[in-house]
Parts: C-alpha cells; structure tokens; sequence
C-alpha cells in the first residue's frame, strides 16, 4: 500500500518513516522540494519527496501533517481529486499563533466546530479519521511506555475508521473510537491538556491512557 504524507515537519518525517518500516511506499509531500531539511531526509531514509499534490495522488492512504492554521490550505494544494474517496488521517490541531499561559494553548475554532469538521466539509469525498494530534511525535511510533497507551481517533466513515484502528494497533497503540466528526470538538483540545504538562515540565515523554472496569 502507498502512504502520501502531507508535511514535511518532525511529525511528518516521523510517521513517513513508521509508514516505511511498516512495509508501505511512502512520498513526503512539502511546499518546497529542495529545502535542506527535506534533501537531508530523502538522503537518509531514501523516502521518495514530492509536492503536496504528487503526495496526495500518489497515497492510497493520506496523513495530514501540517500545523492547523495551514491544514485548509494544504488540503486544498493537495487538490480535492486526488483525495476522493481516500483515507485521510487527520493529525492537525487548531493550536492559535499566541504564546502558552502557564503553559495553556488558545484555539481558534470554538466547541461548536472542530478542524477536522470544517476539513471535513472542505472535502466530502474524502475520508478524514482524527489521530496523532494528543501525542509528540516522539511516541507517534512504537511509544515505550510502562503501558500501552490510548489513542483517541473519530471520523464519519466507519470503514476508515476501523482501517485506522488497525494500522494504531500495528504502530503500539491502544485505540478508543469515539465516533463521529463532532467527536473532535473533544479530542482536538487534548493537545491542549497534553501541552501543558509538557511545557510546565518540560518532558514531552507522556501520553494518555483511557482506563475502563
């Protein structure tokens, strides 16, 4: 199967090379193909580097892996032909520009909506699946824990979701599907919660766990 990454940042570089030792062919989609960063990674992983389009009409399955005010944009140069009916995993999170307060992110959407609804509606012939957004990239892949933590994923279809599902399992993760779209206006925030504790600590080593009798 053929992974398009939408992204070339560390959570991009992260997942392109998880996707890769899973036994995918991956493409790393960036703005700009010739960047260092993005030469150094092609270098090392051999992972084949294309434009945000090329990524997405080369992926059977899509990872969105921009920052949230960028997510709209992305998806629409990644052109809505080449993600019909695909399987998009939405990792973005609506974090606004403004700096933490004791270490608190702001949002620019409201509980009322969610990025991964107004992606959603951006693009009905795709698939969006929420996942990868409450957790760093350090621990997207494999995460070495004292026990298996939780994922937290929604999405309008429930074949994709199950799809992705799967694929957590295979990366060590724990799943919980809360469902629908409208899910995201709860799971979005988690990267919120998560932040906090990172940047009071400054340890980005942690992950949630949904605990049940």
């Amino acid at each position: 199967m053929k992974a398009g990454i939408i992204g070339s940042g560390k959570v991009g570089q992260t997942l392109a090379k998880a996707f890769k030792s899973e036994g995918y062919e991956v493409m790393l989609g960036t703005r700009n193909t010739s960047k260092k960063e993005v030469v150094d990674f092609n270098t090392e992983t051999k992972i084949d580097i294309g434009t945000f389009d090329e990524a997405a009409k080369f992926g059977e399955l899509i990872v969105l892996c921009v920052k949230g005010s960028a997510a709209e944009e992305a998806i629409q140069l990644a052109g809505a032909e080449n993600l019909s009916n695909k399987i998009i995993i939405d990792t973005t999170n609506p974090i606004s520009e403004e700096p933490p307060v004791n270490g608190v992110l702001n949002m620019f959407t409201t509980f009322q909506n969610s990025l991964l609804e107004i992606l959603q509606n951006k693009v009905p012939i795709a698939k969006f699946v929420k996942a990868f957004n409450s957790v760093g990239s350090l621990l997207m892949y494999k995460p070495q824990l004292n026990d298996t933590p939780t994922m937290f994923i929604c999405g309008n279809d429930d074949d994709a979701r199950k799809s992705v599902k799967d694929l957590l399992i295979k990366f060590g993760w724990g799943v919980a599907d809360m469902g629908k779209a409208e899910a995201a206006r709860a799971i979005e925030p988690l990267a919120i919660l998560w932040c906090i504790d990172g940047f009071l600590k400054n340890d980005w080593t942690h992950a949630f766990k949904l605990l049940k009798a």
